[in-house]
């Protein structure tokens, strides 16, 4: 997203917020809400257009749209200034929360002068909160358990947010100058600080970097680090013959650079960010590539996804590292929404973007009517949907898989008739509501799902969003032997608000011989580009080429 409209869309939601919490009027508060949603969604940036064009975005009114030009002059809009007056910023907080709406925070505020974290957890703590009708033993856990996630995550991002600290930050960085290290470069489906390694001097970027975030909190010559949309970022500096060495240790994970070094040490050698020193010889070799550090120790190439000390470093050794699966290595994409359903895109248009990523393939995957908030399909829709699709694929070069997201009911059923699941390329099965059943209620739910015939894949099998929602208490090992003696195959949704299937789970699937299906769950053409997230995952679980579905010629996947 246009990082002018993510912050429009941001403010205009959170105004909503506000207004549920201080009891505003529905309307006016849906109106927000929905204005929010439909920037979101805006394929151009608001920044330079008229007041007359803001106005004729969907959703958006004149008094909203004059809100939107308040923002992109100053940051703000006075209403939303005036309207948190009198509202404990600490308070604001708890809306970060899994499960935690502004009706909720308003009530504890109101009822108990809950106004911040700490009074939340220590209400929940002495058992106070259950005195609140409507709420309870359970709810008390719940809020414990969401306090304990939020604290843990700290100031994590998910991938689309590390991306715009990035973008935000190398853009004053001339290209091949630069490589982003760390938890970023190895693809994990979270982010923390973020650091960069360059061959540029200090005296050149330094000067670039303070006028970039919001500041920078020291600047020296092998070091600088700012502050960027909230994040830490880290530059290092580095001459070119010491790159390799100081990239390869600004990348790996913590056990992994611990084993590299036992490694050297073990031959009388010491490693460190700036080459292998040699005691015997009195010499210190550099190294412009990782590559050739890892051969100077005797190690095949490891590709940074890998580099967690889970076992890369031995099969390294024996030269048997995975041929790990690449963007080239895709058909298509194996989970997509269109209009027909809570999509933005047409099906025509679908099949236009399809051809425009360079696939073969794109599974058209909308939802059923069972999930009502999304407009889902019925039979007779899902039917119109499949003759359309046919008449498209008369002349698209990326053809188009009738397929359905299909919802799991609560007794693990699904949401329409076998009569009409039998008649498409694919079926995806996901849950959508009872999340909160207990594990081996929602294992069994799931495995029933796994055993259908007409089920193909399990869409986002642990339902977690990152950041909002924990995954479902699921028991994932046994999913997986069911889906191994059904054929099933279990998604990594490249959502990367999702990345589910997690890498370690993946690993799993693969060393249980699962298929496994990568989708992005697009919803809009540009959503399309987030396979590259779901890659990430898929090598970090040492995915190669014939462990996705993906790679399969269409006339394969329908068979």
């Amino acid at each position: 997203m246009d990082e002018t409209n993510h912050r429009v869309a941001e403010l205009l939601h959170f105004m909503g917020q506000i207004l549920e919490i201080r009891g505003e009027d529905a309307f006016k508060i849906r109106a927000y809400h929905r204005a929010a949603e439909e920037v979101s969604r805006l394929n151009r940036s608001l920044r330079g257009m008229s007041i007359e064009e803001i106005r004729a975005v969907s959703g958006v009114g004149e008094k909203i749209a004059h809100k939107i030009q308040e923002i992109l002059a100053t940051g703000t809009f006075l209403e939303l200034e005036e309207m948190r007056t009198g509202i404990p910023p600490t308070l604001l907080e708890i809306l970060n929360l899994e499960g935690m709406g502004p009706k909720t925070v308003a009530r504890l505020w109101r009822t108990m002068g809950i106004e911040s974290l700490d009074d939340l957890e220590k209400a929940a703590r002495g058992h106070r909160i259950r005195a609140i009708k409507g709420f309870g033993e359970k709810k008390e856990e719940d809020i414990l358990k969401a306090v304990q996630l939020y604290r843990q995550q700290g100031s994590r991002m998910n991938r689309l947010q590390a991306d715009r600290v990035v973008a935000c930050v190398t853009a004053v960085l001339p290209a091949g100058s630069y490589d982003v290290a760390g938890s970023f470069r190895r693809g994990k489906s979270t982010v923390g600080d973020i650091d960069i390694v360059t061959t540029l001097p200090s005296s050149i970027v330094n000067p670039r970097l303070r006028g970039v975030g919001e500041e920078m909190i020291d600047g020296g010559e092998k070091r600088t680090s700012i502050r960027c949309q909230g994040q830490r970022v880290d530059i290092r500096f580095t001459r070119p013959e010491e790159y390799g060495s100081m990239l390869l240790y600004l990348t790996g994970s913590k056990d992994f650079n611990i084993r590299l070094r036992e490694i050297a040490l073990s031959r009388g050698l010491k490693l460190n960010e700036y080459g292998i020193e040699d005691k015997k010889e009195g010499k210190m070799h550099t190294f412009s590539r990782e590559e050739d550090i890892f051969s100077f120790l005797g190690l095949d190439n490891i590709p940074p996804e890998l580099r967690e000390d889970q076992g890369e470093i031995p099969a390294a050794f024996r030269h048997q590292l995975p041929n790990l699966i690449g963007q080239s290595d895709l058909l298509g994409d194996l989970h997509t929404h269109s209009s027909w359903s809570d999509g933005r895109m047409s099906l025509s248009e679908l099949a236009r973007a399809g051809e425009t990523q360079g696939y073969h393939y794109l599974l058209i995957s909308d939802h059923s009517a069972t999930l009502g908030i999304t407009r889902g399909l019925t039979e007779e829709r899902l039917r119109k949907q499949m003759q359309e699709i046919e008449q498209i694929n008369r002349t698209s070069p990326c053809q188009l898989l009738s397929g359905i997201e299909v919802d799991i009911t609560g007794d693990g059923g699904l949401g329409l008739a076998s009569s009409v699941l039998g008649d498409l390329d694919l079926v995806i099965a996901s849950i959508h509501s009872g999340f909160k059943q207990e594990r081996d209620v929602i294992t069994r739910r799931m495995i029933t799902a796994v055993a259908n015939d007409y089920v193909d894949i399990i869409g986002h099998p642990t339902g977690r969003l990152l950041g909002e929602r924990q995954p479902y208490d699921l028991d994932v090992v046994r999913v997986i032997e069911a889906a191994v003696d059904t054929g099933t195959a279990l998604e990594i949704n490249a959502s990367p608000h999702r990345l589910d299937l997690d890498d370690p789970q993946v690993r799993e699937a693969k060393r249980h011989g699962v298929k496994l299906s990568l989708g992005t769950d697009a919803h809009e053409a540009r959503e399309l580009s987030c396979m590259r997230y779901g890659i990430m995952v898929a090598r970090r679980g040492w995915c190669e080429p014939a462990d996705l579905l993906n790679t399969l010629p269409g006339d394969e996947i329908r068979k």
